[in-house]
């Protein structure tokens, strides 16, 4: 059966295939255990989760070697599927809720990633250099570039400058009034015709 990721990215290798068609039962499974999806969200997993989180991939082609922190990742997402789209991209996965890190840990080991390190830590209290910040439904953009401004690292090897990527929903203009001239505000449905991106963005944010 095709998956929802086949369907915007024909050139999927088999190992990507056989892992994300993994993802939905693994995610159904877990999220019984401990809630990370919506329980009456769960059943579209493949379209308002994975192929959301895909959007990042559309959006920019990390080159290999690049590093992204995925911030308030919650059971993985976007980091997850990004993970598994660009595998020579080094991905840490943080969540301040330790049972949430727990469900990253075991579909990172279900689906065979080796590109994942994750923590369950603030925002504030991480350390390290990072190309790019993602998030995904986290905190208010203002908000969350204060918390992790530190982690931005100065090199740049994509075609994008370094900066925040993050997927967000709704009329974001006024959120993103302190940034008027510096955002990049895609939208997804330019990409994906499922009417559950009619007004969902990518927004891009330089260091």
């Amino acid at each position: 059966m095709t998956t929802i990721a086949e369907k915007y990215f024909p050139s999927l290798s088999r190992q990507q295939r056989r892992q994300f068609a993994m993802l939905p039962s693994l995610y159904r499974e877990w999220n019984e255990k401990i809630n990370v999806v919506s329980r009456k969200d769960i059943d579209n997993f493949e379209v308002n989760h994975l192929l959301h989180s895909l959007a990042i991939a559309r959006y920019i082609p990390f080159r290999p070697g690049t590093s992204v922190i995925d911030i308030g990742t919650g059971g993985g997402l976007p980091g997850i599927p990004l993970a598994i789209f660009f595998p020579e991209v080094k991905f840490t996965l943080v969540d301040s809720i330790a049972k949430k890190i727990r469900v990253v840990d075991a579909i990172v080991a279900e689906t065979g990633l080796c590109n994942v390190r994750s923590f369950t830590t603030r925002a504030e209290r991480l350390k390290g250099s990072y190309d790019f910040i993602i998030g995904r439904a986290v905190t208010e953009t203002e908000q969350l570039v204060k918390l992790t401004r530190q982690l931005a690292s100065p090199r740049s090897i994509n075609e994008k400058k370094n900066g925040w990527i993050l997927l967000k929903g709704g009329d974001l203009e006024q959120e993103l009034r302190p940034f008027a001239g510096s955002a990049e505000v895609a939208a997804i449905r330019d990409w994906f015709e499922e009417p559950y991106f009619a007004t969902k963005k990518v927004v891009w944010l330089p260091f």
